[in-house]
């Protein structure tokens, strides 16, 4: 829990939308939770509970609010921030893992027992695996029974279910309707057709405020012919996913982000949809971020002008590594051009390509015998980074251990800090990534009025832990920003 009880009830006394997905409201007298924003009748605080995740709400009896729809809110961004075992596996279950391969199949990415993830899990998230996976299963099964026409016996196991009994029973659980009976309520402009290239429409939640325009620019600046494609404010990319490949198409809505996906396997809908959060980082807190930063000199004026900023993650992390290598000593541009003719030659075609995007990233086992113009030196890197990749030396999931990481990264010849930091802060999603020897950060602190104190970046970061990705973010955003 983020915080105690009674701060927990003053929270939804004032219907904070900050702490949604931070934990939930259940009422005793109803048998319902709610998200903490919940616009309905405020209960007393003698018929209430609180909970840290909706696995552990409905673990406990409790139905989904219809109103406020809680199982749809933002995640926790304290499972992006905790570098934990908890942390870990909250990623990993998010992208599904226990979906596939079961507690033993988490566990063993974690490198602990079932038994002692299951307590962990259990101690600070109020639920173990299973549970928490299956509220994860219930909230794939509404979207796809809201916002597709698929049978609802392919909805089931699409969603991850072992049996259609299973499905019936959860979905009752967690929702108190039958499967059916949730279809009446979905939206019109939201529905589409069935079918392994239809597309699913989605709307992602995320706390505000949210700077979507220049994290977008980000990743289009950045983005590799055939695999990325950025315009008129809409990002669409290529996805290599558990089951198949997949497209997803990025834009802004009202109070959401606009996300269209066409999947080869519709059972990859909840990995792709946390693959897309983790590449736009909406499950931040923005206002945590706004208030560390508020009375700094340097950075206080840099976030009260774009306070809702965001780190950009990635959807592949051994895709991103292999891109940090090409991008070392060279531009932004150049770093690109490289990546397109690796593509080029060594990418996979799409079977059902959507417009400019017509590839996946090249896999690291098509790398191992590359041959492609660079410096000799970063040939070896590249080849040596690719190499750890395919033999699973170096893993890149969402769960992987970030120390750990960072050190099997520098252990390969020809990759500095610069990569390995880098590495950390788009793939595995570190808060806490500075780069003090980036051309871009020390550009952008020459230009600011900075007071007597630190005299290197190093040390002048060093007060905006731990939030110091962000930070960053800040410096580089300035260099685009004219009344800087």
């Amino acid at each position: 829990m983020p915080a105690d009880a009674e701060t927990c009830y003053r929270a939804v006394l004032s219907r904070d939308a900050r702490f949604d997905g931070w934990f939930f409201v259940a009422v005793t007298t109803t048998g319902i939770y709610c998200r903490p924003s919940c616009p309905a009748t405020t209960p007393k605080r003698d018929n209430v509970r609180f909970f840290p995740s909706a696995a552990a709400a409905q673990q406990a009896g409790f139905w989904a609010c219809k109103r406020c729809r809680p199982d749809a809110t933002p995640g926790s961004p304290e499972w992006d921030l905790r570098a934990d075992l908890v942390g870990r596996a909250m990623r990993l279950i998010g992208d599904g893992i226990v979906d596939r391969e079961g507690v033993a199949g988490l566990a063993s990415r974690l490198g602990y027992s079932e038994r002692h993830v299951h307590r962990q899990l259990v101690a600070e998230v109020g639920a173990g695996p299973i549970a928490v996976a299956r509220a994860q299963r219930a909230q794939t099964a509404r979207v796809l029974l809201e916002t597709t026409d698929l049978p609802v016996t392919d909805v089931a196991f699409a969603a991850g279910f072992a049996s259609v009994r299973q499905f019936n029973q959860t979905v009752r659980e967690v929702f108190a309707v039958t499967p059916t009976q949730l279809r009446p309520s979905r939206r019109q402009d939201a529905a589409a057709p069935a079918g392994p290239t239809a597309a699913i429409t989605l709307r992602l939640p995320y706390r505000a405020p949210l700077e979507l325009d220049p994290l977008l620019r980000f990743l289009g600046a950045r983005a590799v012919a055939g695999v990325e494609d950025y315009t008129a404010g809409v990002y669409v990319r290529s996805l290599r996913l558990p089951r198949g490949p997949g497209v997803v198409e990025l834009s802004g809505g009202t109070d959401h982000v606009r996300c269209v996906l066409r999947l080869a396997d519709v059972r990859d809908l909840s990995a792709a949809v946390q693959r897309c959060r983790r590449l736009l980082d909406l499950d931040a807190d923005p206002v945590a971020v706004q208030a560390a930063f508020a009375a700094d000199p340097v950075l206080g004026p840099l976030v009260r002008k774009a306070p809702g900023l965001r780190v950009p993650g990635h959807v592949d992390g051994a895709e991103v590594a292999v891109r940090a290598v090409l991008g070392q000593q060279v531009s932004v541009g150049a770093a690109r051009t490289l990546a397109d003719r690796l593509t080029d030659r060594y990418g996979t075609a799409l079977p059902s390509p959507s417009g400019r995007v017509t590839r996946l990233f090249p896999e690291p086992a098509a790398l191992r015998e590359m041959e492609i113009g660079m410096p000799a030196g970063r040939r070896r890197a590249l080849r040596a980074l690719v190499i750890a990749l395919d033999t699973g030396e170096l893993d890149l999931h969402p769960g992987a251990d970030r120390a750990e990481t960072e050190r099997r990264l520098l252990a390969l010849p020809g990759i500095g800090p610069w990569t390995a930091s880098y590495v950390a802060l788009r793939a595995l999603r570190d808060p806490d990534v500075f780069l003090p020897t980036d051309v871009g950060v020390r550009h952008a602190l020459s230009r600011l009025d900075r007071p007597a104190g630190p005299a290197s970046a190093a040390e002048l970061a060093a007060g905006w832990r731990p939030w110091r990705s962000y930070a960053l973010l800040h410096l580089w955003h300035s260099l685009d920003r004219k009344d800087v």
